[in-house]
């Protein structure tokens, strides 16, 4: 506990809170409303935990962008897992996949009735259970960002190696950069500048946020998770506005490289290349996503078993779809806290433990200013 009580110190946080707090007095002397979208999961909840946004200023506002690779992955892909299930695959699943909403049912539902569905806590687990049932066929959904992506794809490698053949991915792979460009494209959201995923980043590595900086660019910030990362991360953004830059800042050094992981880099461009994927909320996005290459086609789930991933159909009135692109906040829903909670979720953002919804309803970080920050509309 000695290393994390290092990054909450309560007298170092006064000072962050002061300095942030005289920088959104400089920005506010100009006019200047910010608006910060945080794009990692972990950040979101972190946020909300240590109740960061009930201490900034009144004109610095912080957005909960796409960080949850569970919430942008659209019903068809539920339902999609949920026929193979039916049809007698056995599917092969991290938790928070169990209670997404597809179109009809979720994961958890199919289980009950009769659907073979395994809870995993590694990747690895999908060899052992191919191995142990070699006379049924096993689907490990394949749903993440960068961070997850190589752990899942090292099925397919291990596979090969063991002369696996019964193993298969069910692939929802997304990448954070191309939405980070198609959320700053977006005529609807105002964003002032991104905290950058950390986890993501110690994949991609720094330089992949240089694209979104210069003249034209925002101010790009990797900070850590604890308390003092996030506040040093918001001054950082702060600062760099108030000078009138726009760079990446990598305060997260002592996890994150400018080259990345170049091992995991590696082992994802082995096997995968790029291809257009559907975000939920945001719609397809041109290479966003990553498909098995040609010759691994194989160990892809849906020609395998001849399943396709098509639109499904949301709940109506969720509203996780603006939430996931910062157009609002969890509280602005009808169903928030009401008709949707972590024990009976409508939507993805109630699911997952980096979810919004969440981490909003766990924690209760939010309060009424904080109410439609990220709209031109606001």
């Amino acid at each position: 506990m000695k290393y994390i009580d290092g990054f909450r110190n309560p007298d170092a946080a006064a000072c962050l809170t002061q300095r942030i707090t005289e920088l959104g007095a400089e920005l506010k002397r100009t006019g200047r409303r910010v608006a910060i979208m945080e794009v990692c999961g972990t950040h979101t909840t972190a946020i909300s935990r240590f109740g960061i946004r009930g201490i900034l200023p009144d004109n610095v506002d912080l957005i909960s962008g796409p960080g949850c690779p569970v919430c942008v992955t659209e019903p068809g892909y539920i339902d999609a897992a949920i026929e193979l299930a039916r049809k007698g695959v056995i599917i092969a699943t991290f938790g928070d996949m169990i209670n997404v909403p597809g179109s009809e049912t979720t994961l958890a539902r199919c289980r009950a009735e009769g659907g073979q569905v395994e809870i995993c806590y590694s990747p690895t687990r999908a060899i052992e259970l191919a191995a142990k049932h070699p006379d049924r066929e096993v689907v490990f959904l394949a749903v993440g960002f960068e961070t997850t992506i190589p752990p899942v794809v090292s099925i397919v490698d291990t596979a090969i190696r063991k002369g696996v053949g019964n193993v298969s991915l069910l692939i929802a792979f997304k990448v954070v950069p191309p939405a980070m460009k198609a959320l700053l494209a977006d005529p609807e959201i105002r964003i002032d500048a991104f905290l950058c995923p950390a986890h993501v980043s110690a994949i991609i590595g720094a330089d992949a946020y240089i694209p979104f900086t210069g003249a034209n660019g925002v101010p790009c910030v990797i900070a850590g998770f604890e308390p003092l990362d996030i506040l040093l991360g918001i001054e950082g953004i702060l600062g760099q506005l108030a000078r009138h830059e726009a760079r990446v800042d990598n305060q997260y050094s002592r996890v994150v490289k400018p080259e990345g992981n170049p091992k995991a880099r590696a082992l994802m461009e082995k096997y995968l290349s790029p291809a257009d994927a559907v975000w939920r909320g945001i719609g397809t996005i041109p290479l966003s996503g990553l498909k098995l290459r040609p010759e691994f086609e194989r160990y892809n789930a849906s020609s395998k078993h001849v399943v396709a991933v098509k639109r499904g159909r949301e709940h109506p009135g969720c509203l996780c779809g603006d939430v996931i692109k910062g157009k609002c906040h969890p509280p602005e829903c009808p169903f928030f806290g009401t008709k949707c909670t972590p024990d009976s979720p409508i939507g993805p953002c109630m699911v997952s433990s980096e979810g919004t919804c969440a981490a909003y309803f766990k924690y209760a970080g939010y309060s009424p200013r904080n109410v439609r920050v990220g709209s031109t509309k606001a």
